[in-house]
């Protein structure tokens, strides 16, 4: 009975935490509420397939997927690009979900090569403050579009829903810093659900998503078209990759840190492992047209706080997550949560990502060092924002994908004036 409530408990903590990105993204590429229940329900599924995944064959250990911010920030950044880069939205989609099947051979290949230890090496602290900070400011436009109402550009500031944003938002803060340790556990479930009855008193709530009859409906493959070869999207799912490893081993090393085991004696099979268990996440992720996950760093305070650190309810919580993804009236009513309500919550959530690129700024020794390559970087990146990606139009498309996006521009080249640096050190030139 014990693993019964404590699955039911993680099931509410993953659906809680990964609610917001598939509603966000939906709303971004303009699907109707039909396909908006369809993509929360694979995105639902792929989770609680992950999660399942690294319980067996990965870290092994109670740490939840969810919505990868790096991969949220990107289909951001690949709606921009419609009408620039790509002709439709599904076209733009297409090469997403394409670019998810990259990045899962990509965690393969680096975890059986042995070049995770080399690759991880260039994301220092202060390249991971620029590229966090760059997602930061290249989605905000689409957030602060969001809170306002604004669907189509041009379209005129909705008063109403401005209104109903700005508590949600407080709302979420409120929550996420609460005295007591079980309402900011649920942080994100609280302000999803005042969200909700907020909008509703303002007459703002989408429609219902029509279902089909089947009472069980299994999620389809491909969705969005078959795979397709983007060079431009290899480059960003080379880099997201990359990333994202950082960020499992991060988790993996605050779990170990709460379960109290040793990480220098686990750590070179379990990071492999967990590289290749990511790599088939993403995969399938790729296959039913999802979201990238990533193991949640937040999952050690979920552990502490619920001290429930065996992994048989973790894995029942799994089980859970995918079997309620079955079930289209479930997932319709989960579809219908008011777009702005989910920005509202973003908008707390990447206001902790600025967070944490000053607190990876702060881990340099070398802080002159670090300003320096942050400037060429943020100006590079920023700047490449406010160019108009048409002007690129006629560059080799590998080329004119990196350079009409800023954040994968301002990285690298924030990585290559930090590895200039440090050679020019190493020679006594500077």
């Amino acid at each position: 009975m014990k693993n019964i409530f404590g699955g039911v408990q993680w099931a509410v903590f993953l659906i809680a935490s990964s609610i917001a990105a598939p509603i966000a993204i939906a709303s971004i590429f303009g699907m109707d509420t039909t396909d908006t229940t369809l993509f929360l329900q694979r995105t639902m599924f792929v989770l609680g397939i992950a999660c399942l995944v690294q319980a067996f064959i990965g870290h092994r250990m109670p740490i939840n997927e969810g919505p990868a911010g790096l991969w949220w920030g990107i289909f951001i950044v690949y709606a921009g690009l419609v009408g620039i880069m790509y002709a439709t939205m599904e076209e733009s989609l297409q090469a997403l979900q394409s670019g998810l099947l990259y990045s899962g051979v990509l965690f393969i290949v680096f975890a059986y090569t042995g070049l995770v230890d080399k690759l991880k090496v260039l994301f220092t602290p202060t390249i991971t403050f620029v590229y966090l900070l760059l997602l930061v400011l290249q989605i905000s436009e689409s957030i602060i579009a969001g809170l306002l109402g604004i669907v189509v550009e041009g379209d005129p500031v909705d008063g109403k829903v401005l209104f109903g944003s700005i508590i949600v938002i407080l709302l979420t803060f409120f929550f996420m810093n609460h005295k007591l340790p079980w309402v900011s556990r649920y942080s994100v479930l609280f302000a999803i659900a005042t969200g909700w009855v907020i909008f509703w008193i303002l007459g703002k709530l989408p429609e219902t998503a029509e279902t089909t009859s089947a009472l069980i409906s299994l999620p389809e493959m491909f969705v969005f078209g078959p795979l397709i070869w983007d060079s431009g999207m290899f480059v960003t799912a080379l880099f997201l990759t990359i990333l994202l490893l950082a960020n499992m081993m991060a988790s993996i090393r605050v779990m170990e840190s709460v379960l109290k085991n040793s990480f220098s004696i686990h750590a070179p099979d379990r990071i492999k492992q967990a590289s290749a268990a990511s790599g088939i996440n993403h995969i399938v992720a790729g296959l039913f047209s999802s979201i990238g996950p990533v193991p949640i760093s937040g999952a050690a305070g979920f552990v502490s706080a619920t001290r429930t650190p065996t992994l048989r309810p973790f894995i029942f919580g799994g089980i859970l997550v995918v079997l309620i993804s079955f079930f289209p009236t479930l997932m319709a009513t989960l579809a219908s949560l008011p777009a702005p309500v989910a920005y509202a919550v973003i908008f707390a959530v990447f206001t902790k990502m600025v967070e944490m690129a000053f607190v990876e700024l702060e881990n340099e020794k070398d802080r002159l060092h670090s300003y320096k390559v942050a400037a060429f970087g943020l100006m590079s990146g920023v700047g490449i924002m406010f160019v108009s990606p048409e002007s690129m139009a006629n560059l080799p498309s590998v080329v004119a994908a990196t350079l009409s996006n800023g954040l994968i521009t301002g990285t690298i080249i924030a990585i290559l004036i930090e590895q200039l640096l440090k050679q020019r050190k190493k020679t006594g030139r500077v």
